[in-house]
């Protein structure tokens, strides 16, 4: 397929579903169901769900699709295909903290080549073009018509001041042990996948997740942080992070800007 297609398509989708969510996110009041596994779900994830997806099937009518808010229904097998979380950080978005994203993805070959980002309570866009490299749009974020694009690279970290983004919703015991074991000169914190752009943009360094996380949760996420000369690998063994497994869940994970001298789990 053409990448610079795919990168035009992915955007223009991230942005339209964007609008949707944030419509959705300003009213008084909006139901707030559970899915099986007592996740929480509203009508802004199934509209965004619904909404890039047939903007996909539309423009690569051929392409393997994997969405969140439709994933029971995925049993084709491929290691190249779209993987779409319509609105990650729910809870961010139920609890109108801001920090919730739509993230899109196309994986090749198990690796997450191109990606985009969007927060649009943030009014933040990350993004890779055709080549893989990453930036982050400027200006209002218009469906037909892209802003400027600003390079992003990951910092260059300093081993004995390093700055850790950890998650708002599931910062767990074992997370904190393991930033335990490094010189921690700061620490953020951020919900859904924003805090893989936070490593790609240099404003922090490290990134570990010891918790549950699913491909589409993170798949946009490291096509950024990839495009910026970031690093994600698995938490056990140190190998890279990959997709298209034979479930969705993802093993725990370490992003970070090579430098750093990953420690043991």
């Amino acid at each position: 397929m053409n990448k610079s297609e795919i990168s035009s398509v992915i955007r223009k989708l991230a942005i339209e579903a964007g609008e949707k969510i944030m419509e959705i996110y300003g009213t008084d009041d909006f139901e707030v169901k559970s899915k099986s596994d007592e996740s929480p779900v509203t009508l802004a994830d199934e509209t965004a769900d619904a909404h890039i997806f047939a903007g996909l099937r539309a423009a690569f009518p051929d392409a393997a699709i994997v969405t969140e808010e439709q994933s029971d229904t995925h049993s084709e097998a491929s290691d190249t295909f779209f993987i779409v979380d319509p609105l990650d950080g729910t809870k961010e978005f139920i609890k109108r903290r801001g920090d919730f994203t739509v993230n899109i993805a196309y994986v090749e070959a198990g690796v997450p080549t191109m990606g985009v980002v969007y927060a649009p309570a943030k009014k933040r866009l990350f993004l890779t073009d055709a080549n893989g490299k990453s930036f982050e749009e400027q200006g209002d974020h218009k469906a037909d018509t892209a802003g400027e694009m600003k390079p992003i690279s990951v910092s260059t970290p300093d081993e004995s001041a390093l700055i850790v983004v950890a998650s708002k919703s599931h910062l767990t015991d074992e997370t904190k042990d393991y930033i335990g074991k490094y010189n921690v000169a700061d620490s953020r914190s951020a919900g859904s996948s924003l805090k893989f752009c936070l490593v790609a943009t240099g404003e922090a360094d490290l990134y570990p997740r010891v918790g549950r996380t699913m491909e589409w949760d993170t798949a946009a996420g490291q096509a950024v942080l990839l495009g910026a000369g970031g690093k994600v690998v698995r938490f056990d063994n140190h190998e890279p992070l990959t997709y298209g497994k034979p479930i969705f869940e993802n093993p725990y994970f370490i992003a970070y800007a090579p430098g750093i001298t990953l420690q043991k789990a």
